[in-house]
C-alpha cells in the first residue's frame, strides 16, 4: 500500500511540475512573441521634413541602448548634473554624453554576461531592485550599424532633456546622486535613478520612450535594442 501511495504521489507531483513547466514556457513564448510583434510596429516621425539641427545619437552595444547628446547646447549644460570630474579620468575634450537607464544590480555588479547571478536576474525581472542612470562621455559618435544619428528641433530636444533629467533621482537639495566607486571605463559614472526595472520596462524600453517623447521614430513597445534599431534600418 505504501509503495502504491508513493507512486501516486510522485505521479501527481510530476504532473504538477509538467503543468508549471508548460505554463512558464508558454508565458515566455507569449512574452517573446509580443516583444517581436510590438517592436515591429513603428510610431513617431517617419522621415518627416521637420528635421532640426541638434544632433543626437542612438547607440547600441548589442544589448543595451544609450541616447547620446551634446554635452553643452544653448538649452542645456549636462555638466551641471554630470560633471566631468565624476568619471575616473577628467576629459573635457569629450563633448558628447550618453545616457542609459537600467537595473542597478545589472549595471553595478554585472559588467559582462559571464558575471550575471541568478539572484540579480530575478530581482531585475520582478520589480525587486532599484535603478541607476549610466552617463558616459564620448567624442562625437560615428553613424554605423550600431549608431544612428537623428536631428532634433529645439522643442524636441527640450522634451528629451526633460525626460532624461526626470529619470535621475535627486537628493533633498535637488542634486544628482553619484554612485561612488563604479564605472565601466575611464569616462563614465553611475547615478541613482527613478522607477523600477522589470520585464515590461527595461533599459531599452526607457530609451524607446525617450525617442517617443522627442517625436522620433520608435517601436510601439520593445524590451530589446533591436526593436529600436528596426525602425532605422
Amino acid at each position: 500500500m505504501f509503495v502504491v501511495l508513493m507512486a501516486e504521489a510522485l505521479r501527481k507531483a510530476a504532473k504538477g511540475a509538467a503543468y508549471v513547466g508548460g505554463g512558464i514556457i508558454g508565458a515566455l513564448a507569449l512574452y517573446v512573441a509580443a516583444s517581436v510583434g510590438l517592436s515591429a510596429i513603428p510610431v513617431g516621425r517617419a522621415n518627416s521634413p521637420a528635421v532640426g539641427n541638434i544632433p543626437a545619437y542612438i547607440l547600441s552595444n548589442g544589448v543595451h541602448t544609450d541616447i547620446v547628446l551634446p554635452v553643452r547646447t544653448s538649452q542645456m549644460d549636462w555638466t551641471e548634473l554630470v560633471p566631468y570630474s565624476a568619471a575616473p579620468v577628467l576629459d573635457p575634450s569629450r563633448d558628447y554624453i550618453g545616457f542609459g537607464w537600467g537595473d542597478k544590480g545589472f549595471y553595478l555588479n554585472t559588467p559582462t554576461w559571464a558575471e550575471l547571478k541568478p539572484s540579480t536576474a530575478v530581482k531585475a525581472m520582478f520589480w525587486l531592485s532599484t535603478t541607476a542612470m549610466h552617463a558616459t562621455f564620448h567624442h562625437q559618435p560615428q553613424p554605423g550599424p550600431d549608431c544612428v544619428q537623428v536631428l532634433l528641433t529645439p522643442a524636441e530636444y527640450a522634451r528629451l532633456v526633460a525626460f532624461i533629467k526626470n529619470s535621475f533621482d535627486y537628493d533633498a537639495q535637488g542634486r544628482t546622486q553619484h554612485i561612488q566607486g563604479y564605472s565601466y571605463g575611464q569616462h563614465d559614472a553611475f547615478y541613482e535613478a527613478k522607477r523600477t526595472y522589470n520585464l515590461f520596462y527595461t533599459c531599452n524600453t526607457w530609451a524607446n520612450e525617450g525617442l517617443k517623447v522627442a517625436g522620433q521614430k520608435a517601436a510601439l513597445w520593445t524590451p530589446f535594442e533591436f526593436g529600436i534599431f528596426w525602425q532605422y534600418r
